[in-house]
This record gives structure tokens, sequence and C-alpha cells, in this order.
């Protein structure tokens, strides 16, 4: 399972530095969870979840990002924060990048302040 899910994370990652954005770390893990990606844009340090569906027939790929989710990445987003000093005085947010369809044909959703 973790293979399938760090292609559609590769997949997501590709997207966003076509975007602009940069590369700071892949899946951070830490006691309190997991962050998937995290970049920088702009002086924004972004923690960035990926989620995947072939369909949305039960739940869509954005709506898989639960509150319970949400509350476990920004808890481990304060600890890699406290972890890592360097960005202390960054502004930080939290987006989703939700990814539906075939490894043919994905479709691809940025959603940007996906939560706080």
């Amino acid at each position: 399972m973790r293979l399938f899910g760090d292609y559609w994370e590769k997949v997501a990652l590709k997207y966003l530095q076509t975007k602009k954005l940069k590369l700071v770390k892949q899946n951070y893990n830490c006691k309190v969870g997991e962050i998937d990606i995290i970049m920088t844009d702009n002086g924004i340090l972004i923690f960035i979840e990926v989620k995947y569906r072939k369909n949305d027939e039960w739940v869509s790929a954005a709506e898989a990002v639960t509150k319970s989710k949400q509350r476990k990445i920004i808890k481990a987003a304060q600890l890699y924060l406290l972890q890592n000093k360097k960005y202390k005085d960054w502004n930080c947010r939290f987006d989703v990048v939700s990814i539906q369809g075939t490894k043919q044909d994905p479709e691809i959703n940025w959603i940007e302040n996906a939560f706080y």
C-alpha cells in the first residue's frame, strides 16, 4: 500500500513543482502523525496532504481528509516546527492535493488553505 501512496505523492510533488513550490521534505513521520510533503512558496511553509481516490463513489479524495486527520497533521506540523527552528518565524498553511482517476488520466485538485 505504501508504494501505491508513494506513486501518487510523486505525482502531486511534480505537479506542485510546476507551480514553482520548492521541496523541503517528503514523508515526515513523528510520534503524532505524518505529513506527506512539506514545501515552500514565497516565504510560506506549506504542509501538504495528498489523497487519491479512483472515483468519488463513496467519498471524494478531498473529503477523505477528515477533522481527525487534520488534527494529526497540525500536531505533526507543530512538532516539525519545534524541530526545525529556521522556520519559526515563517507563515504556514495546510494544503490538500486530491487526485482522482487513473494513472493515464489523473484529475489533480490543489486546495490551498484547505484547513487551519
